[in-house]
């Protein structure tokens, strides 16, 4: 049985989503990107991109992925 888990609040949703969509400072972006990746966070990238490589064996079958990855983003994108 999946866990049900409570319906977070509009107010929540709305400072997740100011978190999640604010634009970051050039600063931010560069100290973030200087911190190096934990070995946990490592062995978990690399068995991914493994598990990937496994699943997509050859350049066309990850090139066909990511064409559908990008039809369902753009498809979920809120419209003008």
């Amino acid at each position: 049985m999946t866990p049900r888990w409570p319906t977070p609040s509009r107010d929540a949703l709305a400072r997740i989503r100011a978190l999640a969509e604010r634009r970051l400072e050039a600063e931010e972006v560069r100290a973030a990107l200087a911190v190096p990746l934990g070995e946990a966070e490592l062995e978990e990238s690399r068995s991914l991109i493994r598990w990937f490589r496994r699943r997509y064996a050859t350049p066309a079958e990850r090139l066909a992925y990511v064409r559908r990855a990008y039809r369902r983003w753009a498809a979920a994108q809120p419209r003008p």
